[in-house]
């Protein structure tokens, strides 16, 4: 199976998906080509056992711009709406993936670029890296989860500053503020990424599935319900070959040998 079009380039690195947002001549501004075809990537993650981590970045100068710019003011009501209905579905297979999900950002992420790396699981950035919410400069609200990421990052307070000003935020706040997993020198970045990403390939997959999908939940649970899916995912863990082989390495003094398994 193909994956990828004109404007999204995929390719398997081993256990690594790599997914490269290419539309560098517009900072890789969103394109129903290119959400089209990130749904039909993590669809291909979701069931090819192959696949243990999906790695998202984006050609040439940024990261993502988000929205075409470009483009607004000359679309219609409904194709908004069609528009927005594909960057949620996007939005919910990233979150619905029980494997890590690793955004890789540089330059620019504004807008929905910055909520799209929010959605992933693990965020690491170059230097040159700045954040922006930029819907307020040109009247519009944010779309792509950003209220609902932000607001939990951050707190409604630090979310509405973010919102309402519109105004860059620097890679050391976005650190500071813990949206920002690790930071890179800008050519470094790229073989930094691929490490990270080999090490959480190497991982015991199921169990990180799991803690995933238990992390994503528990914002909207009590905590007697997570201590309950914990109970419930604990028990469906201890007969999984990882953890068999995660005994046996620990008792033999090396490092495991994990399966997904």
């Amino acid at each position: 199976m193909k994956l990828g079009n004109d404007h999204l380039n995929v390719e398997m690195n081993g256990p690594i998906m790599s997914c490269v947002l290419n539309r560098p001549d517009s900072l890789n501004a969103f394109s129903d080509q290119m959400i089209f075809g990130l749904q039909e990537a993590l669809e291909e993650a979701a069931l090819n056992n192959d696949v243990k981590v999906v790695v998202l970045s984006g050609a040439g100068r940024a990261f993502s711009a988000g929205g075409d710019v470009k483009s607004m003011g000359q679309t219609g009501a409904q194709e908004i709406y069609d528009h927005l209905g594909a960057l949620n579905e996007l939005i919910l297979k990233i979150k619905d993936l029980s494997k890590p999900v690793v955004a890789v950002v540089h330059g620019y992420a504004a807008g929905a670029g910055f909520n799209l790396a929010l959605a992933c699981d693990q965020i690491l950035a170059g230097e040159d890296t700045q954040f922006i919410l930029s819907f307020a400069q040109v009247g519009l609200v944010s779309d792509g989860g950003g209220h609902y990421f932000l607001s939990r990052l951050l707190g409604p307070y630090r979310a509405k500053e973010l919102l309402f000003r519109a105004e860059p935020l620097p890679v050391e706040t976005a650190v500071e503020w813990g949206l920002v997993n690790r930071v890179f020198p800008l050519g470094e970045l790229e073989e930094a990424a691929m490490n990270y990403a080999v090490r959480l390939a190497k991982g015991p997959g199921r169990a990180m599935g799991m803690m995933k999908k238990l992390v994503d939940q528990s914002d909207k649970s009590d905590l007697a319900t997570i201590l309950e899916q914990e109970r419930t995912a604990q028990t469906m863990m201890v007969s999984t070959n990882d953890h068999k082989e995660g005994v046996q390495a620990f008792k033999e003094k090396r490092k495991p040998e994990f399966t997904g398994k």
